[in-house]
């Protein structure tokens, strides 16, 4: 199979995304893709990534190939959910304390930092609106971020959540108590349930 059929399959398998990684893998050099790109068979969008022709660039997919470390939460969380209609403006994501996040504030993303015992804590993975699946955090982790980062998220954004959440068939309640007594905002958390249950 020549170097270009490889390509195609690559980027078919993949929904159209080729890291370079995954390239080498198929045996085709890292200057074999740089000849790809120049002559628009594949356009590099990051740093070792790479899309096909007429492929739309899912950028939450795409930033989360090059940030392992980073996790979707507060209002891109939300919206991943469908706990709100907002499109977020710039994504929120959490990374663990003391990761050098320079190159995400470079890009726009509103990172918070939590100590890496707490930074799995209710991970999972959720699919974007282009059918690839980014690391997120679960509706009650998301529930509880946002109300323990209040000073910090839209504030407006958090009622219409709650009532879309106490509305779902998949809310776990036991399983938000638990959260929120990992982050010490158990009170606050029946207080808002006492209101909307």
């Amino acid at each position: 199979m020549d170097t270009l059929e490889k390509l195609k399959d690559g980027l078919e398998y993949n929904k159209g995304v080729i890291t370079s990684e995954q390239a080498h893998l198929l045996g085709i050099t890292n200057e074999r893709m740089s000849a790809f790109a120049h002559a628009n068979q594949i356009e590099k969008v990051a740093r070792g990534i790479y899309v096909g022709p007429n492929t739309f660039v899912d950028e939450m997919y795409i930033a989360q190939l090059t940030k392992t470390k980073m996790i979707y939460s507060h209002e891109t969380a939300l919206y991943l959910h469908d706990l709100t209609d907002r499109d977020p403006l710039k994504y929120s994501v959490t990374v663990p304390s003391g990761y050098n996040s320079k190159t995400l504030l470079r890009q726009k993303f509103d990172v918070f930092s939590i100590s890496q015992e707490l930074l799995g804590l209710g991970k999972i993975e959720c699919k974007t609106m282009y059918g690839n699946y980014v690391r997120c955090y679960n509706l009650e982790r998301t529930i509880c971020d946002m109300i323990r980062s209040k000073s910090r998220v839209d504030q407006a954004l958090l009622p219409d959540a709650l009532k879309r959440y106490v509305q779902r068939e998949d809310k776990d309640l036991n399983s938000l108590m638990e959260m929120a007594e990992a982050f010490k905002i158990a009170k606050t958390i029946r207080l808002y349930m006492e209101v909307l249950l």
